[in-house]
């Protein structure tokens, strides 16, 4: 892995970093390659229970890097798309929790990371736009309309404009907004409170919300239940029910005196 993406890991919580802040973040090849080998090794690191993804500079990612394209041809180009799809599953798939960290320009492929994360937390001065056919190009045209509806993706694709984060927030892209300067102290919080939960529940809840979401709700009990079964057999989930009882016990206490 190089310097295009940067990986930190403390106390449980891994940080990935898109470190391109020269070129705004914008995605190529390099950082398509990067993030895929990032989040494979996540997917299995048994220190981590969560993944923050943030980017340094002012923008969090300006979009794909067309830049490196000058010169290629459309194999070399088909191969750059099916690099930046690989590292959006491999982040969709890892199996830990994966909360996205976003200011500033968030942009055609940056969108795409973005919404492969599990959530959006958002500085209120982030903007987002999807700008791939005035580009001259197809791209965020199926995570997009899963999140925010068909209407709006093609709206926001077939007119270029930028959809504030206030926007975003109430049509269901972000899911928390916070002040600008706020951002990381947000997601160091989102994070302490997901690493509280017993690791194998918060990955079995993850694996059920994201199959379930493919089919129709009778198979999706199917899912929640066969994911019970396997939380039960690895009996973690007593000690979720013994510190309920003491978190009970705590508030009664101080209630009485």
């Amino acid at each position: 892995m190089g310097t295009e993406v940067l990986l930190d890991v403390v106390d449980g919580v891994a940080t990935v970093v898109l470190n391109r802040p020269e070129a705004r973040n914008g995605l190529n090849l390099a950082m398509c390659l990067a993030l895929r080998e990032v989040f494979e090794q996540l997917d299995s690191a048994a220190d981590v229970r969560v993944v923050l993804l943030r980017a340094s500079g002012p923008a969090f990612c300006a979009g794909a890097d067309l830049k490196e394209r000058t010169g290629r041809d459309a194999s070399w180009v088909r191969r750059r798309r099916q690099a930046s799809f690989a590292a959006y599953e491999a982040i969709e798939r890892c199996s830990k929790p994966v909360v996205a960290l976003v200011h500033g320009a968030v942009v055609g492929s940056g969108g795409e990371i973005a919404m492969s994360c599990d959530f959006v937390v958002a500085s209120t001065d982030t903007t987002f736009r999807f700008p791939e056919p005035h580009w001259g190009t197809v791209g965020a045209t199926q995570r997009l309309q899963r999140v925010i509806g068909r209407q709006r993706a093609k709206e926001l694709l077939f007119t270029n404009r930028a959809m504030t984060a206030a926007e975003a927030h109430r049509v269901g892209l972000v899911a928390r907004l916070t002040e600008p300067g706020e951002l990381d102290a947000a997601g160091a919080g989102v994070a302490a409170e997901i690493a509280k939960a017993p690791p194998l529940s918060v990955a079995l809840t993850k694996q059920a919300v994201d199959l379930g979401a493919e089919t129709d709700l009778d198979r999706g009990i199917r899912i929640e239940m066969a994911a019970i079964e396997r939380n039960l057999a690895d009996g973690g989930w007593q000690r979720g029910v013994a510190d309920f009882n003491g978190s009970v016990k705590a508030a009664e206490r101080d209630r009485e005196g």
